[in-house]
């Protein structure tokens, strides 16, 4: 694995001796490795959390931040790679759902692929993604992200603390509006399963569906209350959906 003074990309959210499986979770824009801390009580014994640690936050708050959707695949999936191979699955919320999305494809084409790709509140790649947010004032910005409920009240009235954010959510934003998908990808050959929110505005029923044409596998779509940010309530609910499966032991209930 990554030396001690190079953290890499990868942290490990549960301690796990000898995985059955891993769930790996990518975050949102301006999200870190720690947005998934909370899932840990609800995974299964034997399988274990994984979640990336983007540069620029967190213990990586002095690394240089990278706004490319493919960058960040390519160095998440040759972590991967060094891995002792057992299964695993990708979760990622929405700038994560592309990140998770390109990783599945470089991690097919090395021949280990995912078990399933879950993805949360995301356009397809099919979806034109010209957005223009990033490219807003500070302000404009700021009131955007914090109307979608994803940042704290407290952090939200902390000028100091905005001013430290809002370069990292500025760059993950771009990284999504200027992502542009291969004309050459290939559909996946792991199922690929959507979770959406009707009180997300963001995205629609229909965004999600045209993921079915990212896979050659089944695919299916969930609905979960809760807005943009659903992944943070009733979430044994959806770790079971995603973790059970994996698990050796006793299922968590779906």
């Amino acid at each position: 694995m990554v030396g001690s003074r190079d953290p890499g990309w990868i942290r490990p959210g549960n301690s796990v001796e000898k995985p059955a499986a891993r769930v790996v979770c990518l975050p949102h824009s301006g999200g870190s490795a720690a947005s998934y801390h909370t899932w840990a009580s609800s995974m299964p014994a034997d399988v274990q959390l994984l979640a990336v640690q983007y540069p620029g936050r967190g213990d990586r708050i002095s690394e240089q931040l990278v706004g490319s959707v493919a960058e960040m695949s390519a160095a998440i999936a040759a972590e991967l790679r060094q891995l002792e191979p057992v299964d695993y699955v990708l979760f990622g919320h929405s700038l994560g759902g592309l990140v998770a999305y390109e990783t599945a494809l470089a991690m097919s084409d090395s021949g280990f692929p995912p078990r399933c790709l879950y993805v949360s509140c995301c356009a397809a790649p099919s979806d034109d993604f010209r957005g223009r947010t990033h490219l807003a004032s500070d302000e404009e910005l700021w009131t955007t992200v914090c109307e979608l409920g994803g940042v704290d009240p407290a952090i939200a009235e902390n000028e100091e603390l905005r001013q430290l954010i809002l370069p990292t959510l500025r760059s993950d934003i771009g990284a999504m509006e200027t992502y542009r998908p291969s004309a050459e990808a290939r559909p996946l050959p792991c199922p690929v399963r959507c979770y959406h929110s009707p009180q997300d505005p963001l995205t629609e029923g229909a965004d999600m569906t045209a993921w079915s044409a990212t896979t050659a596998a089944d695919f299916s779509i969930r609905e979960r209350s809760g807005g943009h940010f659903h992944l943070w309530i009733d979430a044994d609910e959806l770790v079971g959906d995603i973790a059970g499966p994996l698990s050796r032991h006793e299922k968590l209930s779906a």
